[in-house]
């Protein structure tokens, strides 16, 4: 009879577990579908939302352009569970809201949607599209993803590393090339989204790319940029040595480095704020990703644009997304206090609007 009644009670308690289980996998998918609305983007949405208009009423497209190791992640920080990933994204989009509202940071956050900002959004009509170009954060991956979603090769293996830059033989039209009203439903009705990363990590890898590995196809930047800024501000005139980075840092800082900009002309991008390539406080991204958490970003971005059966991001390789904080500490170790604080006084908006904190080093 106790053996009986022993295993009632384990048949009732297997029952139990099994109901538990039932009810977190109806809940789970109760939470993915709450915050997927794959025909939601040209609708208004309450706050919080993911698939949010754009705030623009107009878009003005002018016929000028407007020249506006110890590992450790800055931004905030995933989850690996993809229960929590929206939330994640939520807050992120609730932070950049609140810092555009900031009148105090309104000359670091905001900017005119220009053709410059236009020429640097991509478009995926299929899908209905646009990825908003930031260099130095992994950009050439998620443009082979559209360049395969918009047709112009099967898979990303095919596609041949010469191309994926070539914007005439790429596939990928930019939304500049579109007239006012297109460019307003666009922006009004496709997902949008784009990548950050560390600023100050972000221009470390652009001075290390362009100055000092300076990949022979891109001579200007040895040959034509680096000796513009040595003219103007290395302080040791006697100096023979290449572009260092405390010439470029002093660059960057200056309040009036824009004349240099217009000179330069479209290569300054890899060092232009995000604030300048994206418009983020007038254009409603439905996602921003971050470089130190792409692992757990690119596939969210991917389902959330409902392309995630269509297409996968690119293996990315152990390590290389997460956060080196003696790698910047060390290239800064030289730099005056003087030259930091004013350079950090110009990608002050960046840091803000997407959570990074300032630099320890500049605290001290």
């Amino acid at each position: 009879w106790l053996k009986s009644d022993n295993m009632h009670h384990q048949w009732l308690l297997l029952a139990a577990c099994f109901w538990v289980i039932f009810m977190f996998m109806v809940a789970s998918k109760f939470i993915t579908l709450t915050f997927k609305d794959p025909d939601g983007y040209g609708s208004k949405q309450e706050p919080l939302i993911l698939t949010a208009v754009t705030k623009v009423e107009e878009v003005h497209v002018p016929a000028e352009k407007h020249w506006p190791e110890d590992f450790q992640p800055t931004g905030k920080a995933v989850s690996g569970n993809l229960i929590h990933q929206p939330l994640v994204h939520m807050e992120r989009l609730e932070l950049l809201r609140n810092v555009c509202r900031d009148t105090a940071l309104k000359n670091l956050s905001h900017t005119s949607v220009s053709k410059f900002i236009l020429d640097r959004i991509f478009v995926c009509d299929k899908h209905k599209i646009l990825f908003c170009q930031t260099p130095k954060v992994g950009n050439t991956q998620w443009k082979k993803v559209l360049i395969v979603l918009n047709g112009a090769f099967s898979s990303i293996e095919d596609i041949p590393e010469n191309i994926v830059h070539d914007h005439e033989k790429n596939g990928l039209p930019r939304l500049s090339s579109f007239s006012d009203s297109e460019i307003k439903k666009r922006l009004n009705l496709y997902f949008k989204f784009f990548i950050v990363r560390d600023p100050f990590e972000r221009l470390i890898s652009a001075f290390k790319d362009k100055f000092v590995h300076n990949p022979r196809f891109e001579p200007w930047y040895r040959h034509e940029i680096a000796p513009g800024i040595i003219r103007k501000y290395r302080k040791n005139r006697t100096e023979t040595k290449g572009l260092q980075f405390e010439d470029f840092v002093r660059y960057l800082g200056d309040p009036n480095h824009r004349w240099l900009d217009v000179q330069f002309g479209d290569h300054i991008i890899h060092w232009v704020t995000y604030v300048e390539l994206c418009a983020p406080c007038e254009i409603t991204y439905n996602v921003i990703g971050h470089h130190e958490t792409l692992e757990d970003d690119a596939p969210f971005i991917l389902k959330a644009a409902g392309i995630d059966h269509l297409v996968s991001y690119p293996t990315i390789p152990p390590g290389i997304t997460v956060y080196n904080r003696t790698k910047v500490e060390r290239y800064f170790s030289g730099i005056s206090k003087r030259d930091i604080r004013r350079l950090y006084a110009r990608f002050e908006g960046d840091f803000k609007l997407f959570g990074y904190r300032e630099p320890d080093f500049l605290l001290n």
